[in-house]
């Protein structure tokens, strides 16, 4: 299903929620109607099955990381660059998956249970970076909440034609909550020409220099 998941996917990015049809979704795959009525009879299961892509996907990406990542500054920042890609690569349909709008129930209700594993997921990484000093000492689940309310807000005022990647993006949002963030290599951040220096620090970059990323329209 994952290359259904990935028509409509495009789909919404090209023409919103109105654009994602079966019949839309065969077209760009090249099958017949009928041949994929037979997996997806309506709508609401086609979204469902973008949801649950979603969920898989940004699960893997979480647990691969953590995996592999014990200091809890590098868990931390690896968290929220994996969701500030992950709220742009959605951008476009991700208000109407969490709104759960013409998604199947049963699909919302997985979609509500995910979120809830999710969050504990990112609520033991804060503990340890509270525990460890990277964050100020503060309640672990307000922290959670608040830290990855700001990540998942990039879907919506991001837009590609200001230029910011998304590791420019995670790096200002990590300068903003971590005491000591860990220096990334350059190769991490792509150079457009339009870093500026937060509050007038020059060395705040892994290249010595700051971003300023608008958090508004």
């Amino acid at each position: 299903m994952e290359d259904v998941a990935d028509a409509a996917a495009v789909l919404f990015t090209e023409g919103g929620y109105d654009a994602v049809s079966i019949e839309a979704v065969a077209e760009r795959l090249t099958v017949s109607r009928a041949t994929l009525y037979r997996t997806v009879p309506s709508k609401e299961h086609l979204l469902g099955i973008v949801l649950d892509w979603y969920t898989s996907d940004l699960t893997a990406r979480v647990e691969d990381h953590l995996a592999v990542v014990s200091n809890p500054a590098e868990a931390l920042q690896g968290l929220i660059r994996i969701q500030v890609d992950a709220a742009i690569r959605t951008k476009d349909y991700f208000a109407v998956l969490v709104g759960g709008a013409g998604v199947q129930s049963d699909a919302y209700r997985r979609w509500q249970r995910w979120s809830r594993r999710h969050e504990t997921m990112w609520r033991k990484t804060v503990e340890r970076a509270i525990d460890a000093g990277v964050l100020a000492e503060s309640d672990p689940e307000v922290t959670t909440r608040l830290v990855l309310g700001m990540v998942l807000w990039v879907s919506r005022w991001y837009r590609e034609s200001e230029g910011y990647t998304a590791a420019e993006i995670a790096e200002t949002a990590v300068k903003l909550i971590v005491h000591n963030p860990v220096r990334w290599p350059p190769s991490m951040v792509a150079a457009n020409g339009r870093r500026a220096a937060i509050s007038g620090e020059d060395d705040t970059g892994p290249d010595g220099r700051g971003l300023h990323v608008p958090i508004t329209q």
